[in-house]
This record gives structure tokens, C-alpha cells and sequence, in this order.
């Protein structure tokens, strides 16, 4: 697949999604995400701390509280976890890795392939950095791994982020876990191009180059 046709694909998705959020019942759907708020035409939530508003009007979403652009991917993961969530959703407590979550087996292979591997190769060297970029995210430290931090993609919808420095023996590790409910509240095939947005804003806040070289997810 060609970067270019991927992202005309991404923008012709966006804009059926646009539409099928106009179809979707408002008051219900605060209910279902409690992290939702209304804001006058818009309804605002935050996605790896960058607060987005979609206008209930048209349903276009801007970035609240910078001029930077919305990307395909951040629309489509606001969009999807809109479609989505289901109404008994709750987050459960137990963390699992991707290929664990329901119905994750036809994208196991591009998670490992576009998320996982360059992860590790991305910050292969720059553990210090990756360190920093996690504090600059509001990422909560946690004991696992050589640098282990947990960042909320959504309110309802923590991930583990997970990376082993690598040795004269080993390479370099990442690994992301999920909570077993992420699949209540959003897509499975979601859950990628989430992952692929948190290790572009990491790759951005540590200043090193994102590895893309295995698979084009972004």
C-alpha cells in the first residue's frame, strides 16, 4: 500500500465518520463517556493530553488549545471511539498485551510490525530522552521494564508503554499493554493507529526520528 492511497483512504474515512457522528444520539453518548464535556457547539475530551472539540453542528474537530492540525488519525480515533463504546463499557483492571485483546488476531501482525518493532528502534540509545518525553506527556512512571510509563490515549482508556534498552546481546524492546476493556469502548483496528499516535507524540517530545521503515500505520 502507498503512503499517498493510505491517506486519501484515512481522509475518506474521516469524512464517512463525520457524517455518522451527526446521526448519533448526543445526550446518550455523554452518558456512555463520562470524560466527554459540553462546551457550548462543542463537545471536548482530551487524547494523549491534547484537548480536541468536535462541533455537535457539523461534526469537524479542531485541536482547543493549539493551532496545530488534527491529524487522520487523531479524527479517526475520536470518531471511532464515538461509534463505538459500547454502553456497559468499564474499564476492568486487567492489563493484556494487544494480540490478547477480542478480535485482535487479523491486526496482530500490523501492530507488531508498525508498533511494536519500531518502538524499540526508535529508541534504541535515547532512553534518557524517551524518559523526558513521557514526563512532558504527564505519563505516570511504573516499575516494569527500563523505562515503564502508563499515558491515558482517553480517559477511559489507559495504556502501558514498556521499553528495554538494548545490550551487546540483545536489542532494544517495547512493548504496549492495554486494558481488557479497550475493546468495549473502541475498535480493535482503533487501537493501532492509537498506539501509532502515542509513538509519534513520544518520537516529537524526545526529539528523535520515528522508525517507519516496517509498516507504513503512519
Amino acid at each position: 500500500m502507498k503512503p499517498k492511497e493510505e491517506m486519501s483512504n484515512y481522509e475518506k474515512w474521516c469524512e464517512q465518520w463525520r457524517i455518522k457522528f451527526l446521526e448519533l444520539d448526543q445526550i446518550a453518548l455523554m452518558k456512555r463517556l463520562p470524560e466527554l464535556r459540553d462546551e457550548g457547539e462543542w463537545l471536548t475530551l482530551f487524547h494523549f493530553g491534547r484537548k480536541f472539540g468536535v462541533n455537535r453542528i457539523d461534526g469537524q474537530i479542531i485541536a482547543m488549545e493549539d493551532q496545530k492540525p488534527v491529524s487522520c488519525y487523531e479524527k479517526l480515533n475520536v470518531y471511532t471511539l464515538f461509534g463505538y463504546v459500547s454502553p456497559y463499557a468499564r474499564i476492568m483492571g486487567t492489563w493484556v498485551r494487544f494480540d490478547q485483546l477480542k478480535n485482535a488476531a487479523p491486526f496482530s501482525r500490523a501492530f507488531q510490525e508498525g508498533i511494536i518493532m519500531p518502538f524499540g528502534r526508535t529508541f534504541n540509545g535515547y532512553k534518557e530522552q524517551l524518559e523526558q518525553a513521557f514526563c512532558k506527556l504527564q505519563g505516570y512512571k511504573i516499575p516494569q521494564s527500563d523505562v515503564g510509563y502508563e499515558l491515558n490515549a482517553f480517559s477511559c482508556m489507559p495504556v502501558k508503554f514498556l521499553f528495554w534498552e538494548g545490550d551487546d546481546e540483545f536489542q532494544a524492546q517495547g512493548n504496549l499493554l492495554f486494558d481488557a476493556s479497550a475493546t468495549d469502548f473502541i475498535h480493535v483496528e482503533s487501537i493501532v493507529t492509537i498506539a501509532a499516535v502515542g509513538l509519534e507524540k513520544l518520537a516529537k517530545e524526545a526529539g528523535v526520528s520515528l522508525d517507519r521503515s516496517a509498516f507504513p500505520v503512519f
